[in-house]
């Protein structure tokens, strides 16, 4: 069952913490935040993010559904951001997102800079800690374990970053950054270990000669195959592909898509595709979430994404994708920019650059509901909910 809704308890408990230390006038200066990172700041501000822990209990979980490997159930993380002369402000970043990924499937996020994509895909990993919701593995909830069961849930779970070059390690040879996840977790001899390590390579299509030497002597390419090969090292179930090609030629792109969908055919891999490439997640995803400000507005198979389309800010995406010219295809410009997560807009978060806003979406937030099977769309124009309905 998919919901946008937020738990209400967990947010007052926030936002009286906050309200009890600094007045409403002092949160007017705003934040962009894209996967935890702050952006577009006055210079006259020092700013700290802080993730915000939920101090919620968790919830237990229904009878799991054996063809889903993981599902967010109202996902939320906040981050704190402390500002100059003592200023407070809570961004948003993923605020309330349900959803659930197949086993064996590819399931795409897209949206704006600044949407939460990247966030979200590290609480899967629980690389940051959550304000609140759950994080449900093989139906297991994960949003709270430490210790020895994390670090065993690490072997099932990897990602794959953005930029090759800044998650490799420039002072180690490739063989050693390959090796570290069999040393970190304590598989394998030394021996053992280098024969791992030439498979995998083997298993990339990246050639055993480039074992001996360390990253700036590698293209862009090439390093992202490294990348690639760590990830792999461990034979995960979930990969989060954070923007994986978006950092790399156009040429070199196609071949990573086409390894990255050849090695999910031979290991039974599921992935968590993040891009704000609409073209590349049309060509490898079966089904897409689109987010916006944090929020998912549309999750459907990608085929109606492309074609039948609901959500008005769907529909601007989508014609933004380069065109032939004389293709028939008109460009949907919007109004204004991204509101800061920080000072999200009342009701609907995309009335204020929505063509088709009405007076309720101003008033209130829509649902994220089942409009046609398998295609959920959190709109006003479709859900059609009342006054009554809300309160």
């Amino acid at each position: 069952m998919l919901s946008a809704g937020i738990n209400k308890k967990g947010v007052a408990n926030i936002m009286n913490h906050e309200q009890e230390k600094q007045p409403e006038q002092q949160l007017e200066r705003e934040a962009r935040i894209d996967a935890g990172v702050y952006a577009n700041l006055s210079e006259e501000e020092e700013t700290i993010i802080t993730p915000v822990r939920g101090e919620e209990e968790p919830v237990p979980p229904e009878k799991p559904d054996p063809e889903v490997l993981v599902e967010a159930v109202d996902v939320r993380q906040y981050f704190q951001v402390k500002k100059s002369r003592g200023r407070k402000a809570l961004v948003k970043a993923v605020d309330g997102v349900s959803f659930a990924i197949r086993r064996g499937e590819t399931f795409g996020l897209v949206g704006e800079s600044g949407c939460g994509k990247s966030t979200l895909g590290k609480t899967f990993l629980r690389l940051t800690p959550l304000t609140g919701g759950q994080v449900l593995f093989n139906g297991e909830d994960i949003s709270h374990i430490k210790g020895k069961a994390l670090k065993r849930f690490r072997c099932r779970a990897q990602m794959i970053f953005q930029d090759p070059s800044s998650c490799l390690n420039p002072r180690r040879r490739i063989e050693d950054i390959m090796a570290e996840p069999y040393k970190i977790h304590r598989l394998y001899d030394k021996n053992e270990r280098a024969d791992k390590v030439r498979e995998l390579c083997d298993m990339v299509g990246l050639s055993r000669n480039y074992l001996k030497r360390y990253p700036h002597e590698m293209s862009g390419g090439q390093k992202q195959r490294v990348g690639i090969a760590r990830a792999l090292a461990l034979r995960p179930q979930l990969i989060v592909c954070d923007e994986p090609v978006s950092a790399l030629d156009v040429s070199i792109q196609a071949q990573v898509i086409n390894l990255l969908q050849d090695l999910q055919q031979k290991l039974g891999l599921t992935y968590l595709f993040i891009s704000h490439n609409l073209s590349v997640v049309k060509h490898c995803c079966q089904r897409i979430g689109v987010m916006y400000l944090g929020r998912l507005v549309e999750i459907a198979p990608a085929g109606r994404i492309y074609g039948h389309a609901l959500h008005p800010y769907t529909n601007a995406l989508i014609s933004a994708i380069p065109a032939v010219e004389g293709s028939g295809t008109e460009r949907t410009l919007l109004k204004g920019d991204l509101p800061s997560p920080s000072a999200v807009p009342p009701g609907c978060p995309f009335h204020t650059r929505c063509p088709h806003a009405m007076d309720i979406c101003r008033q209130y937030r829509p649902e994220l509901k089942e409009e046609e099977a398998g295609h959920f769309v959190a709109c006003h124009l479709y859900n059609h909910q009342t006054e009554e309905d809300n309160e």
